[in-house]
């Protein structure tokens, strides 16, 4: 078997512009970044966006394991298999991060027969939208701290600016550092700290904005320090916004691709669902929706993050109304979650199994408390026996979900068409009454309380005196009817990556929190969970290697 890299490499691409044609784009509306990348032109949005809304899909999964679950790949033969069945479909899905791609996690572009295209432009620099939100990230502390170096007229207080500077790679060494060391010259002395890009507010505000002008208010409105006094100061003060919106001007427009099959595929911002948000752009989805009868998407990690964020955060912010979730598990991270090492679990083990489907029972129940309806699909492995396969269909039929099973790594779209018919008969049969979690006028403390105990099972949330006093400063500064970004490991539906299946008689902990202004969420962080993590011992990088002929290999 050919690895993912092997199959992208021998994948016959069409150029873009026939791809576009699909949707029904002119070449007019393209801006080409080679034959087989374009960004969508401005105009664009005029003239789709009087056309009816197609149905908004959302793919989620049950929480990793290392035995992989293949939610993207997922996505992409989902989207392929739409395409078979000339179903007018578009997929829209988040960009890779480096950080992964050189770190243990790989890249972001299914995987198999079911992949987004060309795949090391995509895992790599592609159109060089993560360069502009790291350059407009870190011309903001710039300016800030130059601001204080040339007088300080904000007043404000330097153990106090919250704004942190960011670089989209693993590199544990920047999360904690100290600058302006040497002479007068070279600035305020004072400790700092780097996040990964996919982790900045930046990209936040970008995947949230709905066109230049939002743009703009949203950078205008971040919080990046405090003044003696204790008030919030903001990136218009700093006269930052101008400047950041002109380094973010393209990257603003959503990018269209292919995948292996040419279809369709709008990819468009990236931020961490365990850290972040974990959605594409509204932007990107917005004018899929306009562009297609069927619109495919997707959220980082585990529905206890990339979906409860989905559903309350940016469903909530932009007007959006999914009308069906697709949830991703297999046999085998199931038995994992019962307790079955990664070694054995090619062996036929129906205990384990039962004990390890609460993971996926759980997240049902979450999903249905949205009012959306679901439908499982197992990536089915050539060890799953049929005794195990059949258990999970019936567990998920009693529990008023359609089931299917899937072949997408291994056949694409071919793999995927009954997946495809399940999902376009619940579309047609079963309605969506989505409504978010909570209401938004609940204090910070109930808001967490309801996420922890509705979508995590904890029985309640403790907070360290920093994550207290941070609170009363949010509320006391208006920002207390935001919604909640939850930062947590993707492992498990507790605070404690070691605790699988369905954790009970836990408690959350709120270690930090502060309020992202811009994006418009306050992110409370719980456990040890990173904003800039680290690479392993053996990191993916030392695989990754370049030809004389300019070929890639050892991407995944």
């Amino acid at each position: 078997m050919n690895t993912d890299i092997q199959i992208a490499q021998g994948a016959k691409l069409k150029p873009i512009n026939e791809v576009a044609q699909l949707l029904d784009i002119s070449e007019d509306d393209l801006e080409y970044y080679g034959k087989y990348k374009a960004k969508f032109s401005d105009e664009l949005w005029e003239k789709v966006k009087n056309n009816p809304d197609g149905k908004l899909v959302l793919v989620t999964a049950i929480n990793p394991t290392p035995a992989g679950e293949g939610k993207t790949t997922t996505t992409v033969g989902l989207g392929q298999a739409l395409g078979k069945m000339k179903v007018k479909s578009v997929i829209a899905l988040r960009e890779p991060s480096l950080g992964p791609c050189f770190g243990i996690k790989g890249g972001a572009a299914g995987g198999g027969y079911a992949q987004v295209v060309p795949m090391e432009d995509l895992n790599l620099h592609f159109t060089g939208d993560f360069h502009a939100i790291t350059s407009a990230n870190n011309l903001l502390a710039a300016m800030l701290d130059n601001h204080i170096h040339q007088g300080n007229a904000l007043n404000i207080d330097p153990n106090q600016i919250v704004w942190k500077r960011c670089e989209d790679m693993n590199d544990r060494v920047l999360r904690n550092i100290v600058v302006g060391l040497g002479r007068k010259v070279d600035g305020v002395v004072r400790e700092d700290h780097f996040i990964i890009t996919v982790a900045s507010e930046i990209m936040a505000v970008l995947c949230l904005a709905e066109n230049m002008l939002d743009l703009k208010e949203r950078l205008g409105r971040i919080v990046v320090a405090y003044t003696y006094e204790g008030k919030p100061v903001l990136a218009k003060e700093l006269n930052a916004v101008g400047a950041m919106a002109a380094l973010l001007k393209d990257a603003l427009k959503p990018n269209l691709i292919q995948t292996l099959e040419n279809t369709p595929a709008i990819i468009h911002g990236g931020p961490f669902a365990n850290i972040a948000h974990g959605c594409n752009s509204v932007r990107a989805t917005k004018t899929a929706l306009k562009l297609a009868d069927v619109v495919i998407t997707e959220a980082g990690f585990g529905a206890d993050l990339g979906a409860e964020k989905f559903l309350d955060i940016k469903c909530r912010m932009a007007g959006l109304k999914p009308d069906a979730i697709v949830l991703v598990a297999t046999v085998r991270a199931l038995k994992y979650n019962g307790g079955v090492p990664k070694s054995d679990l090619s062996i036929e083990n129906l205990d384990a199994l039962k004990a390890g489907i609460v993971n996926l029972e759980k997240h049902i129940e979450n999903l249905q408390k949205f009012g959306v309806p679901v439908v499982v699909s197992l990536n089915r492995f050539i060890t799953d026996t049929e005794s195990e396969l059949n258990f999970v269909k019936e567990f998920c039929e009693s529990r008023n979900c359609e089931f299917s099973l899937c072949d997408v790594w291994e056949k694409g779209g071919e793999g995927g068409l009954d997946l495809a018919n399940k999902l376009l008969n619940t579309l047609k049969t079963k309605e969506s009454h989505y409504k978010p979690l909570y209401d938004l006028n609940l204090s910070i403390k109930d808001k967490i309380k309801t996420i922890a105990k509705e979508i995590y099972g904890a029985d309640g949330v403790t907070y360290d005196p920093a994550a207290e006093k941070a609170i009363k400063m949010i509320e006391a500064n208006g920002y207390g009817d935001l919604p909640i970004c939850m930062a947590k490991n993707q492992y498990s539906l507790s605070d404690d990556a070691s605790k699988l299946g369905r954790p009970t008689g836990f408690t959350i902990n709120i270690r930090e929190i502060y309020v992202s202004a811009g994006a418009g969420f306050i992110v409370a962080i719980t456990g040890t969970v990173m904003t800039m993590p680290g690479l392993p011992k053996v990191p993916a990088a030392e695989g990754i290697d370049v030809d004389e002929k300019g070929n890639i290999t050892g991407l995944f």
